[in-house]
Parts: C-alpha cells; sequence; structure tokens
C-alpha cells in the first residue's frame, strides 16, 4: 500500500461567514497543493473540506498520515466519536443531531476506502506546512 501524506487546514473570515481550505498532498518527492472557498460557511466545514478533498485525490486505496490542527476532525476519529455517532444514529453525547451530519457520511466513507492516521498539529506554529495549508486557506477566501 503507498504511503501518503496529508497536511490540512479551514479557515473563516466571520463564523459563519467566508471560508476557505487548503490540503497539501505528498506522495514520495511529489508535492501537490489545493484549495478552495465558500462564500458562507463555517470554520469546522471548512476544515472538515479540506480533509475531504485531500482524500478525495487518492486514485487507490493508500495508507495516509493526516496532520490538521483541528481538534474537531481529529478527535472525531481518535477519541471514536464518530463511531458512537453512527451507533446513536447520528446523535451526539447530548443526543442532539450531529453538525454537519452528511459532511461527516461523505469523510467517513473516505476514510474506509483509506488506512487513514489522523495526527493533530498546533495551529499557527512552527509546521511549515499547516502554515502553508493555513495561507492557501486564507487565499482562497480572497479569491471569493
Amino acid at each position: 500500500m503507498e504511503e501518503v501524506t496529508i497536511y490540512t487546514d479551514g479557515a473563516c473570515s466571520g463564523n459563519p461567514g467566508p471560508g476557505g481550505w487548503g490540503t497539501i498532498l505528498m506522495y514520495k518527492e511529489n508535492q501537490k497543493e489545493l484549495c478552495g472557498g465558500k462564500i458562507e460557511t463555517t470554520n469546522n466545514i471548512m476544515e472538515l473540506t479540506a480533509v475531504i478533498e485531500g482524500l478525495k485525490c487518492l486514485k487507490y486505496p493508500c495508507k495516509v498520515k493526516l496532520y490538521s490542527d483541528s481538534a474537531y476532525v481529529v478527535n472525531a476519529f481518535n477519541q471514536k466519536w464518530i463511531d458512537a455517532w453512527i451507533k446513536n444514529g447520528w446523535k451526539n453525547s447530548n443526543k442532539e443531531p450531529v453538525k454537519n451530519k452528511e459532511i461527516w457520511q461523505e469523510l467517513y466513507n473516505l476514510t474506509k476506502k483509506h488506512d487513514v492516521t489522523f495526527i493533530k498539529v498546533k495551529g499557527h506554529s512552527d509546521n511549515e506546512f499547516n502554515n502553508r495549508c493555513d495561507e492557501l486557506a486564507r487565499n482562497a477566501i480572497k479569491q471569493l
């Protein structure tokens, strides 16, 4: 199974407000940058979209190390929140519907195609690839 590294970040100008996402895919010595935006969205939706768009680029099952500064995204998998949501009919621990359910379902389905390890990085710190994703996301907002 091929090994791929993906860095992701989302940003929002106001929450909700105009948002952007950035993703960097790394495979061997190759690197690909992607970004996009939405006029009216939330920070969490942009964080999720960055991950989805990165995984959608993979043409066949891969072993993925996915780096994100979003505790929302990383904890949903590493702390098994998403498994509990599914088991409870997409309700959270407060018995309320999970926000962004359709986006979570799309992401969950993509994680079933690949062997994904979610790794939390500190945002706006010294990680050059996380900082570059943030820059891509903020530039995407400017382009809207």
